[in-house]
């Protein structure tokens, strides 16, 4: 995903937030309703994510320093991970504590009784627009995963988060406008708090998931098997290398991909020619994965003896002279 959509998506759900969050929060000053001030709290809350989101993009832009020789890169992950906690807490859990005193003191819209009706009209209106666009730039580099894939898997956390907000939102609308609804035609304030409760529960779920998802990012993710298959290629299509011994791939920050490679190389003449066949190897990877901007190659000869020990590697276990032929070199497999 690239910065600059994931920006132009969250710019657009925060100008969205905020023109609900004024609407919503007027119509429950003038009828009271508890699920327009759940909804009031709910578009808060994600103005707020949105911002928190702007500020880690912004943050993880920092060059490296010597105590943060990677760089700032997961410093997105960190800050998606604390719109889930402010999703959880401010929006889906308040929801739910005004959906219980709403129960337990139910009362009815007595004035303003169209308001309501057309702010969450006009909210759902200004909400599909944000979603739209968080669609329209998703799709440039979902491909052909399904949504469900695209969110559990994209490395770049700013689309899902607002994907997953939006979706929220309008099916908080949604449950609004039922709870808002069923209210004023029977005159019953509990509808209005059975619709507050739904809104409490569908915002503790996104939360959850948002916060599943995020911390298996924090924890270090690494690379796709399509994206690891083509640099295992990248590695072996030239001459330079016999074999992969182990590999391992970590992902930075959303858009900053480490290699780590021991290699099974050819002996060499000279150190000159075993770097010139390293950096070749490395210029194969990037054209691969852009994204693997940080690369690790570690030469070794390969040993069928040290891979049966489990190091693969002849600088770990000695190959008896037995392993040898004449004029075969030791630490080579035999053709």
């Amino acid at each position: 995903m690239s910065a600059n959509g994931g920006t132009r998506a969250i710019i657009a759900a925060l100008a969205a937030n905020i023109g609900i969050a004024v609407t919503k929060f007027i119509a429950f000053l003038l009828t009271g309703s508890s699920s327009m001030l759940a909804e009031s709290i709910h578009s808060v809350a994600d103005s707020g994510n949105q911002g928190l989101l702007l500020l880690g993009g912004r943050r993880a832009k920092r060059a490296a320093t010597p105590q943060h020789p990677f760089g700032y890169g997961r410093e997105r992950y960190v800050y998606a991970f604390i719109v889930a906690i402010v999703l959880f807490t401010v929006g889906g859990l308040f929801a739910l504590y005004e959906a219980y005193h709403k129960w337990s003191h139910p009362e009815p819209i007595e004035s303003w009784k169209w308001v309501p009706i057309a702010v969450l009209v006009i909210a759902i209106g200004m909400e599909s627009f944000s979603f739209r666009t968080a669609i329209q730039e998703s799709n440039h580099t979902r491909g052909n995963q399904s949504w469900a894939r695209f969110v559990r898997r994209a490395k770049a956390p700013e689309l899902p988060v607002v994907l997953l907000e939006d979706l929220g939102a309008l099916i908080g609308l949604v449950f609004a406008l039922f709870g808002v609804g069923m209210t004023l035609i029977t005159h019953d304030g509990r509808w209005d708090a059975l619709g507050t409760a739904m809104i409490g529960i569908l915002l503790v779920t996104i939360a959850i998931i948002l916060a599943v998802e995020t911390k298996s990012l924090l924890l270090g993710e690494g690379a796709e098997r399509h994206d690891v298959e083509a640099i295992e290629r990248a590695i072996t299509e030239g001459d330079e290398v016999d074999r992969i011994i182990h590999m391992k791939t970590l992902y930075l920050g959303p858009e900053e991909l480490m290699v780590a490679a021991k290699i099974g190389v050819a002996p060499c003449d000279t150190a000159e020619e075993l770097a010139r066949g390293i950096n070749a190897v490395e210029v194969r990877i990037r054209q691969a994965v852009p994204t693997a901007r940080v690369i690790y190659l570690e030469p070794d000869i390969y040993s069928v003896a040290a891979d049966r020990a489990g190091t693969g590697s002849a600088s770990h276990t000695a190959v008896p002279e037995s392993a040898t032929e004449p004029g075969q070199l030791p630490g080579r497999p035999g053709s």
